[in-house]
């Protein structure tokens, strides 16, 4: 009886990417692509979300505009907490959509939440929500002050900004504070008291944390 592995987040961004190629103008994808590489040249500044650190805790708004906390979200136990760029990121919506059909059941069945957060307005994390039909908590945490803190805050250039824009993306439009800002793609484990106890930070926006990593992390929560 042969059974077929998941399919990788890496596999799933080579083909989006293929598709994104034959469909966006060269010049856009070049601006794109030198952005990319500006971000992964830069990197997390040292001891960015660094494990031991508990994670900053202010008010985020859910999908209906009511404000809440990840602590309150998760409950006094540990959570998987997902960092993405927002509802018109492709990259976020193939990543969210893998956790929602590869990660939650088995994070449920230990008792552990799913929380994803964005600088989105609320109406972008109900796009996140219905488009993926995700069942774990997306939130929004206006001006990025949760991915501050942590040190994982970046933007685009504005050449890439520029380019977006021909796109018919204004993420001044799509950001609750009307900035440009964005956390770098970024997975944290956290424990029952809100501690990091395992973190990835993709300064590369198309690249992800894969499920299998995430699943090893939380095995060591014990």
């Amino acid at each position: 009886m042969s059974t077929t592995e998941p399919v990788t987040i890496a596999a799933q961004v080579a083909q989006l990417q293929e598709g994104l190629s034959e469909h966006l103008p060269a010049d856009v994808i070049e601006v794109l692509v030198a952005d990319q590489k500006r971000m992964l040249d830069d990197g997390a500044a040292p001891g960015a979300a660094r494990p031991g650190t508990v994670l900053p805790d202010p008010e985020v708004i859910d999908a209906q505009g009511n404000t809440t906390t990840i602590t309150a979200l998760r409950g006094g136990g540990p959570a998987v907490v997902v960092f993405y760029r927002g509802a018109w990121c492709p990259y976020c919506n193939l990543a969210l959509k893998t956790y929602q059909d590869q990660l939650v059941p088995t994070l449920a069945a230990r008792g552990i939440r799913l929380i994803a957060i964005s600088p989105q307005k609320p109406d972008g994390t109900l796009s996140s929500i219905e488009v993926n039909a995700l069942t774990f908590d997306v939130v929004s945490d206006p001006g990025n002050r949760i991915a501050a803190a942590l040190g994982i805050v970046t933007a685009p250039s504005e050449a890439s900004r520029a380019a977006t824009q021909r796109l018919g993306l204004d993420l001044r439009e799509a950001n609750a504070d009307g900035g440009y800002e964005l956390p770098m793609p970024t997975v944290l484990v956290i424990d029952g008291d809100g501690v990091i106890t395992w973190s990835d930070i993709h300064p590369d926006y198309t690249t992800r944390t894969e499920v299998a990593e995430i699943l090893a992390a939380v095995a060591d929560l014990g």
